[in-house]
């Protein structure tokens, strides 16, 4: 198993543990954000909507601009060595408000939390679905694809667990604690790859022109739905992050169309994000446990999915399939979502929760299969670019239709 999905237990730990921080200040920001901006019980505050729409666009326009050039860089120098930057940086902002949460302190977390999220947003995951897609091969992929991001939404479900009992200052002190351990874990224990006796030029991104010539002539076999082969060595080195992405929409259909659900995905997914919150809030005066209670029962859904409906859909569908269905089902959750007439009917719409978690380990994994193994990176931070330009999108379109 060490050159299979057991043997990917040190990522999936460093994406526990970074996942759990960043989770834990969902539940309380909310609260945090409206007590620093807003006078007396004014939950409904046009100016932290406003500021939080804003604050999406910068981070997304930074990771719209910093994924490609990070997926770059960990093909070329190694994952482990270019995820270190993004998780110390992540340290900063739970800091701050662990210190301190009045208005000046707040804008002070604000500030970092732009700064840092322009490298640090989707990073994680960005190279976590790059480290999976070079060490785990066939039909095994998906799954792990799956069983990742079903790592992640357990994070989710203990670190919302954890923010509902603790006071929020020692909420955003155990956040920072936790990315600590996490840097440090990934550090010690991390393997830069699964196989040691696997090619280093490989792991590096490049081929032996030899080698090259021979992929150009027979494409691997494995296909990606049903009758498209895998594609090798669509960059060239000396292409930039934005050029490798066009080289590969021109030679690749599938993935073109793979960035274009991407997009799509990504704006009504973060549209949702940054208003579901605030509407619960002043619709129906959620407070932090309400939220809190709401994310844990999503969360719980969300696991169970991911670690045990998804392998098992992705084995018998296959990966199109499972990517519509997740598709309508996220339909019908944000339609239900829009029209809410009662507080409970937020809660009722997390059966359709699975759906959401299918898209992106289904796009991820179609989209790993049109190249090789030394060039993961640059695949997947291309879809990460498209994921924030979706994000810098939405809350031009969803912050005042909120504010309203």
């Amino acid at each position: 198993m060490e050159d299979g999905i057991g043997g990917l237990r040190h990522m999936l730990a460093t994406v526990f543990l970074s996942a759990f921080a960043g989770f834990m200040v969902v539940p309380v920001i909310t609260d945090v954000t409206v007590a620093a901006l807003c006078s007396g019980s004014d939950d409904s505050c046009s100016l932290a909507v406003y500021l939080t729409g804003f604050q999406q666009v910068a981070i997304g326009m930074g990771t719209m601009i910093m994924m490609p050039v990070i997926g770059n860089l960990s093909d070329r120098y190694g994952i482990k060595t270019i995820l270190t930057l993004p998780m110390c940086l992540s340290i900063v902002p739970p800091v701050i408000l662990g210190y301190r949460r009045d208005t000046k302190f707040f804008y002070v977390f604000y500030i970092s939390k732009i700064l840092t999220s322009m490298v640090c947003e989707g990073t994680v995951d960005c190279l976590a679905y790059a480290y999976v897609a070079v060490n785990i091969h066939g039909s095994t992929r998906i799954s792990a694809f799956g069983i990742l991001a079903g790592i992640k939404t357990i994070a989710g479900l203990f670190g919302t667990l954890v923010a509902r009992f603790l006071p929020i200052a020692l909420t955003f002190q155990v956040s920072a604690i936790s990315f600590f351990v996490g840097l440090v874990y990934m550090r010690v224990f991390l393997k830069e790859n699964l196989k040691a006796d696997e090619d280093d030029d490989h792991h590096h991104g490049t081929y032996h022109q030899e080698d090259h010539d021979s992929i150009n002539t027979t494409m691997l076999a494995e296909p990606i739905l049903n009758d498209t082969p895998i594609k090798t060595q669509v960059f060239q080195k000396k292409y930039s992050s934005l050029k490798d992405m066009i080289s590969l929409m021109k030679t690749s259909t599938i993935f073109f169309q793979a960035l274009v659900v991407t997009f799509f995905s990504s704006f009504s997914d973060s549209g949702m994000e940054s208003a579901f919150l605030y509407f619960l809030k002043a619709r129906f005066g959620f407070d932090k446990k309400q939220f809190a209670d709401l994310l844990l029962l999503i969360t719980i859904v969300g696991s169970i999915s991911q670690l045990f409906v998804l392998p098992r859909f992705a084995s018998a569908i296959g990966e199109c399939k499972l990517l519509s269905t997740g598709l309508f089902m996220e339909f019908i959750n944000m339609a239900i979502v829009s029209v809410s007439w009662a507080p409970w009917v937020p809660y009722l719409t997390t059966v359709f929760v699975p759906g959401a978690l299918f898209v992106m380990p289904s796009v991820c994994g179609i989209a790993s299969r049109q190249v090789g193994p030394g060039e993961q990176g640059k695949v997947q931070g291309c879809i990460s670019g498209v994921r924030s330009f979706g994000k810098v999108v939405a809350p031009f379109v969803f912050s005042p239709l909120t504010g309203l």
